[in-house]
């Protein structure tokens, strides 16, 4: 270009136009042309999606069945394994009835489960329609079991799911595992599961009044149907229709032995899905079914049906000339496709980089590239200038907060409010002193090794960092999200940070540098939670009498004899929520500056030894503080 010219400005052309006239230009040739297209045409088009509709919506069904009837499976496989070593069953039924409990909260798809012994004792957990959890503890069969029991087993049976069972209304189908000890079975672990509990997966399966979802039985009894609301909810079935369904109240499935197979859902049948035409009222019905195998004493039937009138008439229609209507599709796709990548390829790339937005990886994101659209170079502008804003907010802001204030809806979740907290305190010993003899650069960086240590420990236990304290750290569990084990997520964490510190100690000594000792401080209590500040000034944090607690524990470690590499002191309030815990001492009750009564102080095992006893080797004695 000669010198002083200046380069013509480029042209940007808005996306509306673009979009519109393209796709606009493809609509016409496509209307246009697919209207002088034959019927068979159209058909073939219907029909092919008919036939992936049909895998789809089968395989879809029969996942969704699989998945929930998996789930009650793998809850038994999963404890099996403590029965067997003996951790669980008949001789501590209290411990084993707690632990049944907590695997019945965890898995909404289990009834009831239940243990028996050869002596035909019995004890497990039933959930009742409200939800409630109840004990059971008699030689009657729980829930989902006859009185013959589960099925008979040997000791090498894997899980075996037993015939369905009809009990007070309700229909169970139920699974099986022996409990072995020496080679011998012991016993019997069953989890059942209520057929009610499929009446949403049946209900959601239903596209309208022309469709009806419907689930067979071995025996020919109809277990589930969706326009039928007693069947969904499990109650009483007393049609027992071996070879023949007139009874049970549907046309369509009382006429399924006169079923007309359709050979032309080839694809479907090649996925063992039967697809047949019945006739019932006056009309034709398109029948999908499959057999779903492995959870009954005989394989499940599952499948729906749809009124046919019209879907059937145009099968039937194999005429016409079919050459001009796919050149006019393959133009209008091949359109339609250079169009489309045309128009998506800058909101593909927005989709990207918004997706590391999303993660809060912004050192990943690339800057979007300008555009003749006007639009599309507008929101590469913004999103430009949003990702800047974003990295600069970051660095003061931790993304482990960020992510779960966003998760859980912004400004709401940061309210202040009163909630249940585990404070954790941590303090380096000595650390003033130490940093005397380092440069200021030295002291930032063993600072910063040292918490990103604490933050690797609290973030892996989905605690939050409220904020650092010189050399210490003060993090929360209970908020912004709600956990209920959030004293036993915190002194996690508190072990977590002994071990990642000793590595680190053992490293500092490679290298020549001298070890620190570590004093955390951990109080459960309620506390006032989220946003707190004036104006344009505010900070998420906790505040009250239990963040003061835990600091006045971490500084009452000072009194821990030696000069031990970890020291973790709890409150008794923080102990009670550990019902498992044993790696712990009392230490008496102390009074904490700043408090008026004594509080009763737990010295918790830093490094407990397996199965969660006293090291002896590695735990320092603490008769100072006792």
């Amino acid at each position: 270009m000669a010198p002083g010219k200046r380069r013509p400005p480029r042209i940007k052309l808005p996306l509306t136009t673009v979009v519109g006239a393209g796709f606009g230009v493809f609509v016409a040739l496509a209307i246009g042309l697919v209207l002088a297209l034959s019927v068979t045409a159209n058909f073939k088009n219907t029909f092919s999606l008919l036939n992936d509709k049909t895998i789809l919506s089968t395989q879809a069904l029969e996942q969704q069945i699989t998945t929930h009837f998996k789930s009650v499976e793998n809850a038994v496989v999963g404890l099996k394994p403590y029965f067997d070593e003996g951790m669980l069953g008949f001789d501590d039924p209290e411990r084993t009835l707690a632990d049944l409990s907590i695997a019945m909260k965890s898995n909404n798809d289990i009834t009831t489960l239940a243990v028996s012994d050869l002596e035909g004792r019995k004890i497990g957990i039933f959930r009742s329609q409200s939800g409630k959890l109840w004990r059971i503890r008699s030689d009657a069969p729980p829930p989902g079991l006859t009185m013959d029991g589960p099925p008979k087993l040997r000791p090498d049976s894997p899980p075996t799911w037993g015939a369905l069972v009809r009990q007070q209304n309700a229909q169970f189908a139920n699974v099986s595992v022996p409990l072995v000890r020496g080679g011998q079975i012991v016993g019997t672990l069953t989890a059942a599961s209520s057929m009610q509990d499929l009446a949403a997966i049946v209900s959601s399966q239903d596209e309208g009044v022309d469709n009806t979802v419907f689930i067979i039985a071995g025996n020919g009894e109809v277990i589930m149907h969706s326009d039928m609301a007693w069947l969904q909810t499990g109650g009483s079935i007393k049609d027992k229709l071996p070879g023949n369904l007139g009874a049970v109240g549907d046309p369509v499935l009382s006429a399924l032995v006169n079923e007309s197979p359709l050979n032309e859902f080839q694809k479907a049948a090649e996925l063992g899905i039967e697809v047949s035409i019945v006739e019932a009222d006056k009309d034709e019905f398109i029948v999908m079914k499959s057999e779903l195998d492995g959870f009954a004493d005989a394989p499940l039937t599952v499948g729906q049906y749809y009124r046919g009138a019209t879907v059937s008439r145009e099968v039937r229609r194999l005429a016409g000339s079919m050459f001009v209507g796919f050149g006019a599709l393959v133009v209008s796709v091949l359109i339609a496709f250079w169009m489309g990548r045309r128009v998506a390829r800058p909101l593909r790339n927005l989709a990207v980089q918004s997706e590391l937005v999303g993660s809060l990886s912004l050192n990943e994101v690339e800057p979007l590239p300008r555009s003749r659209v006007v639009e599309i170079d507008q929101v590469a502008q913004a999103f430009n200038a949003m990702v800047e804003g974003l990295k600069a907010m970051n660095t003061y802001v931790p993304r482990s907060l960020f992510i779960k204030l966003m998760r859980l809806g912004g400004g709401k979740a940061a309210e202040a409010r009163e909630a249940e907290l585990t404070i954790v305190f941590t303090d380096i010993v000595g650390f003033t002193a130490k940093s005397e003899h380092l440069s200021a650069k030295e002291t930032a960086q063993l600072l910063n090794d040292h918490f990103s240590i604490l933050v690797e420990a609290v973030e892996t236990e989905g605690g939050t960092v409220d904020k650092f304290l010189g050399d210490g750290m003060l993090a929360f569990w209970g908020a912004p999200d709600e956990r209920p084990d959030h004293a036993e997520a915190a002194v996690r964490t508190a072990r977590r940070i002994a071990v990642l510190h000793h590595e680190a100690n053992q490293t500092a000594e490679e290298n020549g540098r001298p070890k620190m000792s570590l004093r955390i401080g951990i109080h459960t209590g309620p506390a006032v939670v989220g946003n707190v500040g004036a104006l344009d000034r505010w900070n998420y944090t906790v505040v009250g009498d239990t963040v003061n607690a835990a600091e006045r524990l971490q500084t009452l470690g000072k009194e821990v004899p030696g000069e031990p590499e970890v020291t973790i002191l709890a409150s008794a309030d923080t102990v009670a929520e550990l019902p498992d815990e044993r790696a712990l001492r009392p230490v008496g009750e102390h009074l904490l500056r700043g408090r008026s009564g004594l509080m009763e102080v737990y010295w918790i095992d830093p490094f407990p030894a397996p199965g969660g006893r006293m090291d002896a080797a590695r735990s320092k004695p603490v008769s100072a503080a006792e």
